[in-house]
């Protein structure tokens, strides 16, 4: 790798285990065993450095939401919901580092446009292809009033669970109680 690769392996580092705020430029130097200066060469500065490094990480971890609902195959609409659950939480719990710079990137936004704007686009993108994985169909298939419920839901799912395994891995529910969950809420209510 060059230097400016080694630079951002090395934000990325610092991102898991000190945050965005807490990571000073020394802290990425010494990560990544480049110079202080370079930095500023390669990046400009180390708030850009930092931006790359989420918005890397943010790219790493759609695509295990990919991987997941590439899986999801072509099954009944739950069991597509059933298998994409249960591969995300797998490939949580092995690349928590990486869930980690996720969800910093997501906190970051709200004071970074770039990581905003790349997050809110790769958000439609990712709606899109939540709904078609859902529905059984082509992401090209999906309309985008269906991609916002549709898409947004089963969004929503998958960035809850990815909090949840921050906290507590072990308690995250299986593929078959998600549906399971859905199904309830989807019941017509008894009348009393």
């Amino acid at each position: 790798m060059g230097q400016r690769e080694d630079l951002l392996v090395g934000a990325k580092k610092c991102l898991v285990e000190k945050g965005y705020h807490r990571t000073t430029a020394r802290d990425i130097a010494a990560a990544s065993g480049a110079h202080l200066a370079s930095i500023g060469y390669h990046y400009g500065s180390k708030d850009a450095l930092m931006t790359a490094a989420a918005l890397e990480a943010q790219g790493e971890w759609g695509h295990a939401i990919d991987a997941a609902v590439l899986a999801a195959g072509a099954a009944s609409p739950t069991e597509r919901l059933r298998i994409c659950v249960d591969e995300l939480i797998a490939a949580m719990s092995g690349q928590r580092a990486i869930v980690l710079a996720s969800v910093q990137s997501y906190a970051q936004a709200a004071f970074d446009e770039e990581i905003r704007r790349t997050l809110a686009d790769a958000t439609i993108g990712a709606r899109r292809d939540l709904a078609a994985m859902a529905l059984g169909v082509e992401p090209d298939e999906v309309d985008a009033e269906t991609a916002r419920g549709l898409g947004s839901v089963v969004h929503s799912i998958i960035a809850g669970l990815t909090l949840q395994t921050l906290l507590d891995p072990q308690s995250l529910p299986t593929g078959e109680q998600v549906v399971q969950a859905i199904q309830t809420l989807a019941k017509k209510p008894k009348s009393r």
